[in-house]
């Protein structure tokens, strides 16, 4: 979620300042890589500066910039400069709390992505800011931090394998949000096991720990939510667009991670939905059990309640009572006592109330 000390950063600042909003990390470096590629040829370089990049732009090849660490506010001003991007596009791209979108600029397309990932064994999920820039043979993608989910995409250009070797750079983008898209599966895929542990957990055991850890998957979901939904906006704003960077055989492809999105939309919602039923079978289970409880404690207060009057008879100090001096008055209370306690408690099993 936004946070509002990273977002007043930028209060009163003009329009297009350049503010990082993200995780300050000074001695975490910048990597910029490059994949440069075609039906024939594929150069690979990796630890490089932009001016490097400079040399492969404008080929007859497709090129893919990666940087990884938008927080070096001199290499974003330096990225912009270099490809005459627009102030604003600039902005969103250090806004790493911004809404996924996409902006068309004419000459290229922007697009804002959350890439998202999950840690069974904290039970926190991580997401960052991925921004995908798209124009005719060039893809740039920034990322706030190393290690993402492109590695399949990669390996695909290495290999030769499927046609992105021969397809254009709006094939690269959509191969991008693609496996960005697919990963939300997995997360997802991991989430649902987590989610049906608690459903098991709150019928056979209900602690109050799991109200808690119900209540941050809750939360969790509803960031998914934040980041999936608008990228559905983003897939049917590609598949309207009337630019000429998404050739039609793109566009095919592009329906697919629509049709994704979609799906992930969906289960997403289902997981608010059980998350939900989590919540009353919780507190349905609670209930039932301090009923039982309170059950049992109204039938041992009822079946006390006469023993009680007789012990109180015969424990006032009056010295005429009939049966104070007979002998066998003692062992006559206690059979009494007994006999009540067997008799209500047969009574209310008789009545289906134990």
């Amino acid at each position: 979620m936004a946070q509002p000390e990273k977002i007043s950063k930028k209060y009163g600042m003009s329009p297009g300042s350049l503010v990082y909003t993200g995780e300050k990390s000074g001695s975490e470096p910048v990597v910029i890589t490059l994949i440069d590629y075609n039906a024939d040829t594929l150069v690979e370089k990796s630890g490089i500066s932009l001016a490097d990049c400079q040399a492969y732009i404008n080929r007859d090849s497709v090129s893919w910039i990666d940087i990884s660490g938008v927080h070096n506010l001199e290499i974003i001003g330096q990225l912009g400069r270099m490809f005459a991007l627009h102030p604003l596009l600039l902005e969103d791209v250090l806004n790493t709390e911004g809404r996924p979108k996409i902006d068309d600029y004419d000459d290229y397309l922007f697009m804002v992505l959350k890439m998202i990932d999950y840690q069974p064994d904290v039970q926190v999920i991580d997401h960052e800011h991925v921004c995908l820039i798209m124009r005719k043979g060039l893809v740039i993608s920034l990322q706030e931090h190393e290690g993402d989910v492109f590695g399949p995409v990669r390996e695909r250009i290495r290999k030769g394998k499927g046609r992105i070797r021969k397809s254009g750079a709006d094939y690269l983008a959509y191969a991008l949000m693609d496996i960005i898209v697919d990963h939300y599966f997995r997360v997802l895929e991991d989430l649902g096991g987590r989610i049906e542990e608690f459903q098991d957990a709150v019928l056979s055991d209900p602690e109050p720990s799991i109200l808690e850890a119900v209540h941050g998957m809750k939360r969790q979901v509803i960031y998914i939510r934040k980041s999936v939904w608008p990228v559905r906006e983003i897939a049917a704003a590609l598949l309207r667009s009337e630019s000429d960077l998404i050739t039609k055989e793109t566009q095919l492809y592009l329906r697919d991670v629509y049709d994704h999105t979609i799906q992930v939309v969906e289960t997403v919602e289902m997981f608010r939905e059980m998350l939900a039923s989590v919540l009353d079978i919780y507190l349905s289970s609670v209930n039932n059990r301090m009923s039982e409880v309170m059950k049992v404690l109204t039938v041992i207060a009822t079946i006390f309640i006469p023993l009680t009057f007789l012990a109180g008879v015969y424990g006032m100090n009056f010295e005429h009572m009939p049966e104070l001096q007979w002998r066998l008055a003692y062992p006559a209370v206690w059979a009494v006592f007994i006999v009540a306690a067997l008799g209500m408690t047969a009574w209310f099993k008789y009545r289906k109330w134990l």
